[in-house]
């Protein structure tokens, strides 16, 4: 599991007017939650952008006034028009004490129901995980090499939980299934219809033949 390192700065005004100018400097009000303490910094943009803007899960490990806080982010709110970070909440990572994150989910593997024209179709992308942080993992992986045509895999399925991780996902949601494309099921329902138009003619050859006799 990847860990960004980031430096950050510790606030002390935390009014509008304070909060505001932060954010005229081109900076990122930040909040850090967890233990017996709630720390007020702000961040640069660059800091965060290796932890924000990818598909992975990944850990933080923040340093403020000399002191070193692993982390995760735990909410970030986004300017309604510029789309820009308005503010980033963190929660800490204390040994011992579980937290609940969000993880992707790859696959292992190569469906047969894909090699032989299917489509793969994933529909949960990111599973819910409760774990302590020293048995915390960057990702879950499930094997779809035996999924077929019209088959869904499920959370149940996920083949890689450890020992301490609670999946937090109802068992029997589906996370993939291959399904047949539109081309795929014209082809072969005209292929059905020609093979009983066959056999139809088939059968009228030899009523005729068995009348003449």
């Amino acid at each position: 599991m990847e860990v960004v390192t980031i430096s950050g700065q510790l606030r002390t005004d935390l009014g509008k007017t304070a909060t505001k100018a932060v954010r005229n400097g081109g900076k990122i009000p930040c909040v850090l939650y967890g233990g017996d303490e709630v720390i007020h910094f702000s961040t640069n943009p660059k800091e965060v952008r290796d932890l924000i803007y990818t598909p992975d899960f990944k850990v933080a490990e923040i340093s403020i006034d000399g002191q070193v806080y692993k982390c995760f982010i735990k909410d970030i709110q986004w300017h309604p028009v510029t789309d820009e970070i308005v503010h980033l909440d963190f929660l800490r990572l204390i040994e011992g004490v579980p937290v609940k994150v969000e993880v992707p989910l790859r696959f292992n593997g190569v469906s047969p129901g894909v090699k032989n024209g299917g489509k793969l179709i994933q529909k949960l992308r990111r599973i819910k995980i409760r774990t302590t942080p020293e048995h915390l993992i960057g990702e879950l992986n499930v094997d779809i090499s035996n999924l077929l045509l019209n088959q869904s895999i499920r959370v149940r399925d996920i083949d890689s939980v450890r020992e301490n991780i609670n999946v937090l996902n109802s068992p029997g949601v589906p996370v993939a299934s291959v399904e047949v494309p539109r081309a795929l099921r014209s082809a072969t329902a005209a292929a059905e219809k020609d093979g009983e138009e066959g056999e139809e003619g088939e059968e009228g050859a030899e009523e005729g033949a068995g009348g003449e006799e």
